[in-house]
């Protein structure tokens, strides 16, 4: 059975259609990659996958071990194991990591402390280089590159089912990328049944992390998909070259 079965999924927003007919199975343990130009619809996948409100599904499905999840909340998808790290980290001021981390684990009916919880998630955030950042405001006064970080120290602190990871790497310099995909490296070594779902521009990630598949999202569509040797051309041919070779063939 596939841990993720997306079947013709058609998305508007308003009376704009975004997503026009998406098909993708991601199996447990598989990494895949979702590639594409600005407005092609891949960081409107993820939140539809996470079940953002502001997103009508007109047509088609979405299984999560083999069960439809469109009615349910984006609470209730997480608690089946969904994790999403977001293109933008929201600020919450008032809240600091440690609180809303150990709410996220109560919630899920951890059987540990809160001391031990405490050293569990400091251990990841070290990892990262941010150790002291689970006592501040979540997010409040984070650089781009520290959000993100801290996404992944919550993906490895959760240990989802699937991690979905709408560019990850969008606002990290060189070292930073290295640092975060290491660590999604480190996340898949300790739960081998990890699935992801990674959404980029740029290849540059997949040196760390390298994905089964990589899909070429075009206006709405999955038009491509292959091996990451894919991602190789794309970075060397353009999405342009990419369209164009398409559309003569």
């Amino acid at each position: 059975m596939a841990l993720l079965e997306i079947r013709n999924l058609k998305v508007k927003v308003e009376d704009t259609l975004i997503l026009k007919g998406v098909n993708l199975t991601i199996n447990r343990g598989e990494i895949h990659a979702i590639m594409g130009p600005n407005g092609s619809g891949k960081s409107t996948l993820a939140l539809v996958l996470m079940g953002h409100p502001d997103y009508e599904v007109v047509d088609g499905d979405i299984l999560f071990e083999g069960e439809s999840i469109l009615e349910l909340s984006p609470d209730e998808r997480a608690k089946k194991g969904i994790f999403m790290a977001f293109q933008y980290p929201y600020e919450i001021e008032g809240v600091r990591v440690s609180q809303m981390m150990w709410k996220a684990v109560q919630s899920l009916g951890w059987d540990m402390s809160p001391v031990e919880f405490r050293k569990l998630l400091r251990s990841y955030y070290e990892a990262l280089g941010i150790g002291d950042f689970i006592d501040r405001e979540l997010n409040v006064g984070f650089s781009g590159g520290e959000k993100k970080r801290s996404e992944v120290a919550q993906l490895l602190t959760l240990k989802p089912k699937l991690a979905i990871l709408d560019e990850i790497d969008s606002g990290l310099d060189i070292d930073a990328v290295r640092i975060v995909g290491e660590a999604l490296t480190k996340a898949k070594e300790e739960n081998p049944d990890l699935s992801m779902l990674l959404i980029t521009h740029y290849q540059r990630i997949l040196n760390y992390v390298k994905p089964d598949r990589v899909h070429v999202m075009v206006d709405g569509r999955i038009v491509l998909s292959g091996g990451y040797e894919l991602s190789l051309k794309l970075e060397e041919e353009g999405y342009e070259g990419i369209i164009r070779s398409l559309q003569v063939s």
